[in-house]
C-alpha cells in the first residue's frame, strides 16, 4: 500500500510538458529544488497570514501542489539531462525537508508551538528511516500511511478549516506510524 504516493506515476505524466520545457530551457535540477523550498515556505506564510477558509485553502493547496511538482521534477530533470549527482541527491533531500518544515512553520499562528514542533519532528521521521534503510543497502520505502503527499493534504485541510490542533495530531501520529511501518519493511528486507 502506497497511499497517495501511488499516484506519483500519474502525476509525473501530467508534469511531462512542464518537464520538457524546463529541460529545453536548461533549468538546473537544483533550481527546481530551490523553487520547491520557496513553494513550501510560501504555503507556510499563507497558513500564518491568511484566515482559514476557502482563500487560504486554495492558496495553500496550490503552493503545496507546486512544492510536490518540484519534488517530482528535480529528479526527473536530473535523470533526463544526465545532470544527476550525489550532491544533487543531498540537495534534493535537504530541500524536501526544508520545504516541509517551512510549510509546517506556518501552523505556529494556529496551534501551540510545542505541538507544531512535535509534528514537524514527526514529519521528518519517515524520510530519515527510509534514508537510513537505503544507506544500509535496503529498500527506500515511500508513501503510506502518512507520507509527504498525505502531509501536504493535511496542511491544506488546516488552511481550509483552521482545525490545526487535531489535524497536527493526526499528522504527527500518522508520521510516527509511517516511520514504524517503513522501519519494519526495511527490517524484513535486511
Amino acid at each position: 500500500m502506497d497511499g497517495l504516493y501511488g499516484l506519483k506515476p500519474w502525476y509525473a505524466a501530467r508534469l511531462g510538458g512542464v518537464r520538457g520545457v524546463l529541460v529545453r530551457r536548461r533549468v538546473s535540477p537544483d533550481a527546481v529544488t530551490a523553487a520547491g523550498v520557496l513553494a513550501g515556505a510560501g504555503a507556510g506564510v499563507a497558513l500564518a497570514l491568511l484566515r482559514p477558509g476557502p482563500l487560504a485553502g486554495v492558496v495553500v493547496t496550490l503552493l503545496l501542489a507546486l512544492r510536490l511538482a518540484c519534488a517530482n521534477l528535480d529528479g526527473a530533470i536530473a535523470r533526463e539531462t544526465g545532470r544527476g549527482s550525489r550532491w544533487g541527491s543531498v540537495l534534493n533531500e535537504l530541500g524536501d525537508r526544508a520545504a516541509e518544515l517551512a510549510a509546517l512553520a506556518g501552523c505556529l499562528a494556529l496551534a501551540p508551538a510545542g505541538l507544531v514542533a512535535g509534528a514537524a519532528l514527526a514529519a521528518t521521521l519517515p524520510s530519515w528511516v527510509s534514508l537510513a534503510g537505503a544507506a544500509a543497502g535496503g529498500p527506500r520505502p515511500q508513501g503510506w500511511p502518512v507520507g509527504k503527499t498525505e502531509r501536504c493534504l493535511l496542511l491544506a485541510l488546516i488552511a481550509f478549516t483552521g482545525l490545526a490542533v487535531p489535524l497536527l495530531i493526526v499528522l504527527a501520529a500518522g508520521s510516527l506510524l509511517t516511520a514504524l511501518v517503513r522501519l519494519e519493511r526495511i527490517r524484513r528486507s535486511l
